[in-house]
């Protein structure tokens, strides 16, 4: 079960990373295009809203697997901080990401302000790459320190 438990964690952490990566690379050859070029690539998102449910299938198994590693002192303090970088991931979405994406109607329209609603957007991305590659890491350490 733990095996099974720790395989659903770094998978469904894996697949965060991916997505978030893909914002995060695309970031130098985006931040400096024009408003109409900006506004006709962003249409390129739609309908990646459901990749939501892998960031909080990452946060439920990280969870869970918290739970089952408790009594292991060697795993479980790593666990719990790869869970709270993936806590602190939705977070960075909640508090900076999904304003943006409200005031601009996903991507739809753009206020005037869009330049700073970019920069808003895209570097919130590139926090949140960062917080789940360090939660993979952490997952990657958990085995490593257990088999020590």
């Amino acid at each position: 079960m733990l095996n099974t438990l720790r395989f659903v964690s770094f998978l469904f952490t894996a697949l965060a990373l991916a997505v978030a990566l893909a914002h995060a690379l695309e970031l130098p050859n985006k931040i400096t295009l024009s408003r109409e070029d900006y506004l006709t690539v962003q249409q390129i998102y739609r309908g990646w809203a459901l990749l939501g449910i892998i960031e909080i299938a990452a946060l439920l198994s990280t969870l869970a697997l918290a739970f089952k590693v408790s009594r292991d002192p060697k795993v479980f303090g790593l666990t719990l901080s790869a869970l709270f970088c993936i806590a602190a991931a939705l977070a960075v979405f909640f508090l900076f990401t999904y304003p943006v994406n409200q005031q601009t109607a996903n991507w739809t329209r753009l206020p005037d302000n869009w330049a700073d609603l970019r920069k808003q957007w895209e570097y919130s991305h590139a926090t949140r790459a960062g917080l789940f590659l360090i939660a993979l890491n952490l997952q990657i350490l958990t085995v490593l320190r257990r088999n020590e």
